[in-house]
């Protein structure tokens, strides 16, 4: 009783801020912030609101991981989350036991490269704790992305996915969080994750999502099945997009004297996703240039290899960081083509002493749209046979598969 009058007294002043409560909004990354509110919670999306009792103060974000970048977020809604009135609370219309999750799928959805790195693998890290207990609310969202996606997404949740922008409903939850956490392109840090899960058990809830058959890259038992064969896959573009193989049939060719399978596969906008999953799957070895296709090493077994093909330019650190860091984390082998002058079709485009051809930096110090422009969209390869050959040979090393068995 002692406290009474002093606490009394500090009724009259400002309450003094928690310094170990959370906010409700932080940031969980330098890519992206989330926001976290458990009590009475009711989601209205076409306003973009969320109302929650236990909130004091109006909090603002964009449920996108890439909060650095003004382009991506021009196309991703922002959210506010408001403390519930306590006179006029709008009624709930529709009532759940699980977690809401608000994401977005503006952003640059539609590359596979920026779906999985901003999207899906953020989404997996923060729904995976929630044991299937959550329901995804889609703002900006495109049906067409969804359904190429819906078997990830039913492996994360027991709950439909809802259009939550043109949704008319009340929904009411207990818990919400909006926007997802990331890590790091195309991966999962397991040491910031509340059990240790990690990016190999993303890659298992995408096996169990497309019904993908092999963990790892081992032969099949029979020795007359193909599948003694190592399988290598060309990920093929067309010329008109940019780096494309323009000697990709004597590319196969060569593969195939090596005693590698071969298969050519060109994944775009209409390519179903759990088929094209499955051909990856049942690949060994994966070789592509650098872009969205590499993408689907996500599908390729524990234990095999992936064959970056680095376009000429001086893109060894965005080769770095797109493709070659998570490919440890996705337990397969890595392995990098750079691509010469003699073998680009820049140098049939630009007189010898261009700085396109002698001087890569000073197109960089252009910019990223500059450098785009040039060496991402202009370029096509034709890797130089006896050179290629070297790197497939070391792919093969790096195999499970005996020669002579």
């Amino acid at each position: 009783m002692e406290f009474a009058g002093a606490a009394e007294e500090k009724d009259k002043e400002e309450p003094e801020p928690n310094p170990a409560a959370k906010p409700v909004c932080y940031e969980t990354s330098r890519r992206s912030d989330t926001c976290e509110a458990a009590g009475d919670v009711r989601v209205m999306g076409s306003s973009q609101t969320v109302y929650v009792d236990t909130l004091d103060r109006e909090w603002k974000t964009k449920p996108y991981c890439r909060k650095h970048d003004n382009f991506a977020l021009s196309h991703v809604k922002e959210w506010t989350l408001k403390p519930l009135p306590s006179g006029a609370a709008p009624r709930c219309t529709v009532n759940s036991s699980a977690t809401a999750f608000v994401l977005s799928t503006g952003g640059f959805t539609g590359n596979p490269f920026h779906d999985y790195t901003d999207v899906l693998i953020p989404v997996f890290i923060t729904a995976h704790p929630l044991g299937g207990e959550v329901q995804f609310l889609v703002s900006s969202y495109k049906s067409w992305w969804v359904n190429r996606y819906i078997q990830i997404f039913q492996q994360m949740s027991r709950h439909e996915v809802v259009d939550i922008d043109a949704d008319d409903e009340v929904r009411c939850y207990r818990n919400v969080v909006v926007g997802p956490t990331f890590h790091r392109e195309l991966g999962v840090d397991a040491s910031k994750t509340p059990s240790g899960y990690s990016t190999a058990d993303f890659r298992k809830m995408l096996r169990d999502a497309f019904g993908l058959e092999r963990a790892t890259a081992t032969p099949s038992g029979d020795q007359w099945d193909i599948r003694r064969r190592p399988r290598l896959l060309i990920i093929s573009r067309r010329p008109s997009r940019g780096r494309a193989f323009m000697n990709e049939r004597a590319m196969a060719d060569m593969a195939a004297s090596l005693g590698f399978d071969v298969r050519i596969g060109e994944p775009d906008t209409s390519t179903d996703t759990s088929k094209f999953a499955r051909l990856v799957n049942s690949c060994d070895v994966m070789v592509g240039v650098h872009g969205a296709g590499l993408t689907n090493m996500v599908f390729l077994p524990a234990g095999a290899v992936v064959v970056q093909v680095v376009p000429y330019g001086r893109l060894e650190w965005l080769a770095r960081n797109t493709f070659a860091e998570p490919s440890a984390g996705m337990e397969v082998h890595y392995l990098e083509y750079a691509v010469q002058l003699d073998e680009t079709t820049l140098s049939e485009q630009y007189p010898s002493d261009h700085p396109v051809l002698r001087d890569p930096m000073a197109i960089h110090k252009q910019g990223w749209n500059a450098l785009k422009t040039t060496y991402l969209d202009k370029q096509n390869v034709r890797p130089h046979l006896g050179r290629l050959k070297n790197t497939f040979l070391q792919a093969l090393k790096m195999l499970p598969h005996g020669r002579d068995d």
